[in-house]
């Protein structure tokens, strides 16, 4: 999401030494609140209380505000509204953002969007973990959950999750999916089959030396062959990087029908229908404007921390569409923010940019092929948290082999 402006937090108000239980109640929400969103509320400040002035029953009071839990009548549920973050939605109804984040099953990292119902009422224990289903059964993903979150909230490893469900770093996964909670009361893995013997090497019939913008599903086409004959020739596999300059062997050509029957399924790239359309765009409209790979990675990586890789009519402020473009800040109008071929033209800029020098896009930016993967992406985003591009990078290249 893009952060164009900044917000002001409101003037200290000034406490009388006189309230310390709503004092205490403050104290107690203030240390223990925790960041939930991309995007922060400021937290309300007090003025300093002079504690020479207080009495030895006041200053006992004061010093065991952090132990006190915040009595509320906040509602059961909230639905979520457009800048709503977790800590504000607490401060509001008198709760702390860690137990807010724990009854809904959140971590720090967790996203919330517009019309997501959290709830503010459940038990927490303190110093127990959020989880209450026991390892060894199923999670079922909210909206905003992450596989790292789920680990985390039933104790486990991102790893040991991630191998429970056959899933790797660049899997995305969805609301309403099951997530496998690995444990000691799991069945026992079956015993794996015994591996097939190595294939023969293909038999070649020339090579290919790579040049800018090449893809190896471009140079298969080329040669009237399968993306993974190509791949197979050369010892490499879908998430392998080719390079101008780099000499390629092209095997012999086998009939349509043979390559049917003996050519192995694609690997999945994680991604479902709509995100893979979306890559696709990216990718093809990439190839038109002679964009060399990496570019192309980037804007892929940039599209999936946006929004999901996902056409959005709603995000941050006014933020439309696969790249959160504003149209406040200039982008086109919101019409022409969500039509996703024109955003794709608009993110790589350059001499074809829909929007031409009005906006900044990736190929605007001078020395952007020697920048590190988030800089060059947050160069082009202005984002308030840049960093997070950097771990689509490998997810990234991996989309661009299976779509390109």
């Amino acid at each position: 999401m893009r952060a164009d402006s900044f917000h002001m937090a409101a003037p200290p108000r000034r406490i009388a030494a006189n309230a310390l239980p709503a004092l205490a109640g403050s104290l107690a929400v203030l240390m223990t609140a925790a960041p939930a969103h991309a995007v922060q509320q400021p937290e309300r400040s007090v003025a300093p209380i002079d504690l020479g002035a207080l009495t030895a029953l006041d200053r006992a009071t004061l010093s065991s505000a952090a132990t006190l839990r915040v009595t509320t009548t906040a509602p059961d549920t909230y639905e979520v509204q457009p800048g709503d973050t977790v800590s504000a939605i607490a401060a509001r109804n008198g709760l702390r953002t860690a137990d807010v984040l724990a009854i809904n099953g959140l971590s720090a990292s967790s996203i919330i969007y517009p019309g997501q119902t959290l709830r503010l009422i459940g038990a927490v224990t303190e110093g127990a973990p959020a989880a209450s289903a026991p390892t060894g059964s199923a999670h079922v993903v909210s909206a905003g959950e992450t596989i790292s979150a789920i680990a985390a909230r039933y104790g486990l490893s991102v790893q040991s999750v991630l191998t429970a469900n056959g899933l790797d770093w660049s899997s995305v996964i969805y609301p309403g999916q099951s997530i496998a909670i690995p444990g000691a009361t799991s069945p026992a893995a079956p015993p794996a089959p015994a591996a097939p013997a190595a294939p023969a090497a293909p038999e070649t019939a020339g090579t290919y030396v790579v040049v800018s913008g090449d893809t190896i599903s471009g140079i298969a086409r080329q040669h009237g062959m399968s993306t993974q004959a190509v791949l197979s020739a050369n010892g490499l596999d879908a998430s392998s990087i080719i390079y101008p300059g780099q000499t390629l062997s092209i095997p012999v050509s086998v009939s349509p029908m043979l390559a049917a029957q003996t050519a192995p399924a694609p690997a999945s790239s994680g991604l479902d229908a709509e995100q893979a359309g979306n890559a696709a765009l990216i990718i093809q409209i990439g190839r038109e404007l002679g964009i060399p790979d990496r570019g192309i990675a980037i804007a892929l990586g940039t599209a999936m921390q946006e929004s999901w890789l996902r056409n959005l009519d709603w995000g941050d402020r006014d933020s439309l569409g696969l790249f959160q473009q504003r149209p406040s800040s200039g982008w086109g109008t919101p019409e022409q923010v969500r039509d996703p071929a024109r955003a794709v033209r608009v993110f790589y800029g350059g001499p074809a940019d829909p929007n031409g020098t009005a906006t900044r896009g990736l190929l605007d930016i001078p020395g952007w092929q020697d920048m590190s993967y988030a800089d060059a992406a947050q160069a082009v985003q202005i984002s308030a948290y840049p960093e997070r591009y950097a771990q689509w990078e490998q997810p990234a290249y991996a989309w661009l082999a299976a779509h390109g």
